[in-house]
């Protein structure tokens, strides 16, 4: 499975992904972190990190829209289905891959909390449990990036998917509170307060893994049939 983290994380740097991915987080994030600092005076990093999942919502397809489709495409997934490693190891592998590409990113959020030094005292710990809530909201959203990339071969179509559920998530509980706990975006709000939910936690984790066995089912099923 490591040879496929490092030829999926290669392939990022490799291709314009993976530079576009972060260079257009950063630049989205730069602009709230003005917003935030020099027009409304706050010194919370935390905050920040609502419009950065926002951010996510688009740019996560980024990363997850050619995992599997551009192999259905160019015909290597033929080799991948054939191949002596597990589908199961293959997915991971892509899913590890994309998660790297946003801890990069997320490291590179530091160097504004740096800067928030300079005009105050942000609080380290409520930040961490922040980057936390981002991390496990990133790794939800790209396990369904992967699932959709595994139903076509069109990428154009997976992002498309993948932004429209995102979306569609957004607005769930304003029909009803009982879609209240389907918003991965309104759970992971509660992280910039500062305390770890531990059902919330759960539920992302849950999410992840329901959405990469779905995959790994999905390109079992097209193994069985060829």
């Amino acid at each position: 499975m490591l040879a496929i983290i490092k030829k999926e994380f290669k392939s990022y740097f490799f291709s314009p992904i993976g530079y576009v991915f972060i260079g257009l987080f950063l630049i989205m994030f730069s602009i709230f972190f003005y917003t935030d600092v020099f027009t409304y005076k706050s010194t919370n990093f935390e905050y920040i990190f609502y419009s950065g999942a926002t951010i996510l919502t688009f740019i996560i397809p980024i990363l997850t829209m050619r995992t599997i489709a551009e192999e259905r495409k160019t015909g290597t997934e033929q080799l991948i289905l054939t191949s002596p490693i597990s589908l199961t190891k293959v997915v991971l592998g892509k899913f590890i891959a994309a998660t790297l590409i946003v801890i990069i990113t997320e490291i590179c959020t530091f160097m504004y909390f740096a800067i928030l030094c300079f005009f105050g005292t942000p609080h380290i710990t409520t930040a961490l449990v922040t980057l936390l809530g981002f991390l496990l909201l990133a790794i939800s959203y790209i396990s369904f990036g992967i699932l959709a990339s595994s139903i076509t071969e069109n990428q154009i179509i997976a992002g498309v998917i993948t932004i429209g559920f995102f979306i569609l998530t957004w607005f769930l509980p304003q029909f009803s509170e009982i879609f209240t706990n389907f918003s991965l975006i309104n759970i992971f709000a509660k992280f910039p307060s500062g305390q770890i939910d531990i059902a919330d936690t759960v539920t992302f984790i849950t999410f992840t893994i329901g959405c990469l066995l779905l995959t790994v089912l999905f390109m079992q099923r097209r193994k069985s049939v060829r």
